[in-house]
């Protein structure tokens, strides 16, 4: 017999998160919308420090960090349902405690200086493999890093750097040996930024504010080749699928919270002398958008079972991720038409979401990049129909 049902332990925590969300993170979201409107940042990152602070003295810290560096280790499963519950609110939220999983290559030495300042909240990092060349063709990397004594000199350009604006430190790709490439000539390295990478915002339709990373002869000590020369796209491909399968967890937060807004608002407006939750047209929207959450939330919680338990996730979570990302921008739409005019307000956040939520059809993988790994597994055999529980 298969059992969906959570442990009580797993119950808990996740009424804790939501319990948190729910009054510390949620009223926070006026202020957001009234800071955006005057084209100032959302929330202050002293604010979202204390909040992170504030969790930690509740005993969540680093959901998924190894106990050793003083992570709950809560595994796959519950990372997914944790992220379902941060979705439900737009404030940038996230748990502290965490640091990029291609960090625990790093050697003794790197993990003092990067790691484990990162998992503490005193150093903040970016992962920088996108260019303007190469966005989901990644292995056509241009930027080169060229030895010189004891010292790698990197000149590139990296695009669309998440986090890009604010970190101190970048995990860097560059073309090490340019007649292997991916296979073989690609090393990471892990740059400060003092050493001399600047960075640039790009302006964005929605909140998300990623950077453009420019390398003007940096040099970076050998010392600070991130696992081995030429071994740099193994990692890339690895920090890239680690957590694929929540970005649909944090979708469905986004999808049941505005639902849910979509069924109060059907309650009480009134068309032509009826609330307008009796009309089919109001009420199949919202089956529809029901569905789909559905569906997407089991597709999830399967390609986090598959991680956690220690199998090949990579197909389960491209579909995860293509199926989240469609069905969040269908909700956003239909939730935006329910509310007529007002949602197209910014009074509401509900346009905020639309924005936001598009980007999900993009970042880590575009839709057309899932669909062609989806159906390249099943055309080579390496994925096949039928295959749940394997």
């Amino acid at each position: 017999m298969v059992d969906f049902s959570l442990s009580t332990e797993e119950r808990q925590i996740r009424d804790t998160v939501r319990t948190f969300v729910d009054r510390e993170v949620v009223p926070l979201e006026q202020e957001v919308l009234r800071n955006e409107r005057a084209g100032r940042p959302g929330l202050d990152a002293d604010v979202l420090k204390e909040l992170r602070a504030k969790a930690r003295r509740a005993g969540f810290w680093g959901v998924n960090t190894p106990e050793e560096y003083g992570g709950m280790n809560l595994g796959a499963v519950m990372a997914a349902i944790v992220a379902m519950e941060t979705g439900r609110t737009f404030v940038p939220f996230s748990f502290g405690g965490t640091a990029d999983n291609i960090l625990y290559f790093a050697n003794e030495d790197q993990k003092q200086r990067y790691l484990v300042p990162t998992i503490e909240g005193e150093r903040r990092s970016c992962f920088a493999i996108t260019e303007p060349g190469a966005g989901s063709d990644a292995r056509n990397i241009r930027t080169r890093a060229v030895r010189d004594g004891s010292d790698w000199v990197i000149n590139g350009e990296k695009v669309f750097i998440t986090g890009g604006n604010e970190a101190d430190f970048v995990m860097v790709f560059a073309v090490t040996d340019p007649d292997k490439g991916a296979n073989g000539g690609v090393t990471c390295f892990l740059a400060d930024r003092d050493m001399g990478w600047k960075s640039e915002p790009i302006p964005t339709m929605g909140q998300w504010g990623p950077a453009a990373l420019v390398f003007d002869d940096v040099r970076v000590p050998a010392e600070n080749v991130l696992g081995e020369v030429g071994h740099g796209f193994d990692l890339a491909m690895r920090w890239i699928g680690q957590g694929r399968y929540l970005i649909p967890a944090r979708a469905i937060g986004a999808a049941e919270r505005m639902l849910k807004m979509a069924i109060d608002y059907a309650n009480i407006r009134q068309s032509m002398g009826h609330l307008i939750a009796e009309y089919q047209a109001i009420q199949w929207q919202i089956a529809d958008s029901q569905v789909e959450i559905e569906a997407t939330k089991w597709l999830t919680l399967y390609a986090a079972w598959r991680v956690e338990s220690g199998m090949d996730a990579r197909h389960a979570s491209s579909i995860a991720k293509l199926n989240g990302a469609l069905m969040a921008n269908q909700v956003v739409d239909r939730v935006l038409q329910i509310h007529g005019g007002m949602g197209y307000t910014k009074e509401l956040p509900i346009e905020r979401w639309y924005r936001e939520l598009r980007l999900l059809r993009i970042f880590e993988g575009t839709d057309e990049i899932q669909r062609r790994t989806i159906a390249r597994n099943l055309l080579k055999g390496h994925a096949r129909l039928g295959g749940i529980g394997e």
